[in-house]
């Protein structure tokens, strides 16, 4: 069975880079579910794209424009959002922020990227 390490503190977790103003930082996950931080600046996009997984956010702080599928809607901090399998989503950060995202099942193309 996959399954990251049982603790995670944030201070000895690395922020991985992604370009253009965007960071993760990869938390929990086994086969079924994954937690994951994304760090976003200013004016940063989260490029339209869709995937096979669900996927539930919690913008931990920040303002952010999110699209999902036709709808679109200003969200902040305390807010969330659900993206249903192959539903088109995507973002622009308005406000430097974070989002915390938990994908089921996990992102196994995230896992390639992870260096501890």
């Amino acid at each position: 069975m996959l399954q990251g390490t049982l603790f995670q503190i944030e201070d000895e977790t690395p922020w991985q880079d992604l370009g253009n103003g965007v960071k993760r930082q990869m938390y929990g996950y086994d086969d079924k579910i994954m937690l994951v931080k994304a760090k976003f600046e200013a004016g940063a996009v989260g490029t339209l794209h869709e995937h096979y997984h669900s996927q539930v956010t919690y913008v931990d702080s920040g303002v952010f424009e999110m699209t999902i599928g036709e709808q679109k809607k200003i969200i902040r901090k305390g807010d969330g959002y659900y993206v249903p399998p192959h539903e088109i989503h995507g973002c622009v950060c308005l406000e430097p922020g974070t989002l915390v995202d938990v994908f089921s099942p996990h992102r196994e193309d995230f896992i390639e990227h992870i260096t501890y």
